[in-house]
């Protein structure tokens, strides 16, 4: 723990004043102590954490641990992970386990730990490569799709059964992460398919669910028939719901939408109008930690300190964030979902995962 923790003194040192000082202590304790939560996992199981998803939760926790800590690359837990996640590197390019049906997502998940780890140039030819095969899995002209197809400019899982939004956000981050802008050909793919996703009635959405709802949040995919994990309306619309209205929200700002766009903008409004960090709007608490991901990272991108509600309440969303999730923390220093474990949110190790990289966004 030592060598990733913060030198003792820097707080008091600091200049600040008293409640700064109290809550940047808060924040670097909670960091720490969820490092070294997975830490000692990795340890355990040899550098791989939760290896029946594959490569996936291994990727997210060794993504979270180095955005903290760059210098923990060296440290002999993150060093075993890395070497798991180099042993899955495919001739296709595509980084994932063997008979992965994820393929998407643990090839996003596996480049985002390279890019945090990618000292002296270790992983150039792997990225390119990853990248490359990102590229071609995604639903286009080479599925033989048109752009009046729904699931157009789509990512699924790889498994090649309809893409959804959740890894349409995942590549899309990924794209970002490499360096690619909203100019990229891959992400106005997929921004048309995250627009189609969106419940507004727009230009940019063709799809029959446009006006069903028409509440600007975003559900799971409208391909292959629709379908939102939040369920449907009486009149058959795909509910909205609170995770993906923020990857939805965070794709468009990755892929270049500026925030006056009416999409943006509607999105926006559900955001204000369903704020909570007690639940995941729409779904309770299923996949409640992956909210935080998605609300900390979209608010980031929306370059918001603070956000006022439908009711005109004024939130420090990275403080109120901070102080849920210091809350939240077990007293071995991991998290998890105890309301519900759906989405793997039973695990304490892609949970802790999940809490970590939302916490990158709420320093003080």
């Amino acid at each position: 723990m030592a060598m990733l923790a913060y030198a003792a003194g820097t707080v008091a040192s600091s200049g600040l004043a008293a409640d700064q000082q109290q809550e940047m202590a808060r924040y670097r304790q909670t960091v720490d102590r969820g490092i070294e939560y997975l830490r000692s996992q990795a340890i355990a199981g040899d550098g791989v954490l939760s290896g029946q998803s594959g490569t996936g939760v291994t990727s997210l926790c060794l993504a979270a641990i180095l955005k903290h800590r760059p210098a923990a690359v060296n440290d002999p837990a993150v060093e075993k992970g890395l070497k798991f996640i180099e042993s899955n590197i495919r001739p296709d390019g595509g980084i994932y386990s063997d008979g992965s049906t994820h393929r998407n997502y643990e090839t996003c998940l596996a480049i985002q730990a390279m890019l945090a780890a990618n000292q002296q140039g270790r992983y150039d030819e792997a990225l390119k490569k990853a990248e490359d095969f990102l590229r071609g899995i995604q639903w286009d002209e080479g599925e033989g799709l048109t752009s009046s197809d729904a699931a157009y400019g789509g990512a699924g899982y790889g498994s090649h059964k309809r893409p959804d939004l959740s890894n349409t956000s995942y590549m899309i981050e990924t794209l970002h992460d490499l360096g690619r802008d909203g100019s990229d050909e891959a992400i106005q793919r997929a921004l048309r398919f995250v627009s189609r996703t969106q419940n507004l009635e727009s230009p940019a959405n063709d799809t029959p669910f446009a006006t069903k709802v028409n509440d600007g949040g975003f559900y799971y995919t409208p391909a292959a028939g629709g379908q939102s994990q939040a369920g449907q309306t009486a009149n058959g619309g795909l509910r909205s719901y609170g995770s993906m209205t923020y990857a939805g929200l965070k794709s468009m700002l990755y892929a270049g939408v500026d925030k006056d766009d009416p999409r943006v903008k509607a999105a926006m409004d559900f955001i204000r109008r369903h704020y909570t960090l007690e639940q995941n709007p729409g779904m309770g608490a299923a996949g409640l930690y992956y909210y935080y991901h998605t609300f900390a990272k979209a608010l980031d991108a929306a370059g918001l300190e603070t956000l006022t509600d439908a009711q005109g309440v004024e939130h420090d969303w990275r403080s109120e964030l901070l102080t849920t999730l210091a809350e939240a923390q077990a007293a071995d220093g991991s998290w998890v979902n105890e309301e519900n474990p759906r989405w793997m949110e039973g695990d304490r190790a892609p949970v802790t995962g999940y809490a970590l990289l939302a916490l990158e966004y709420c320093e003080p």
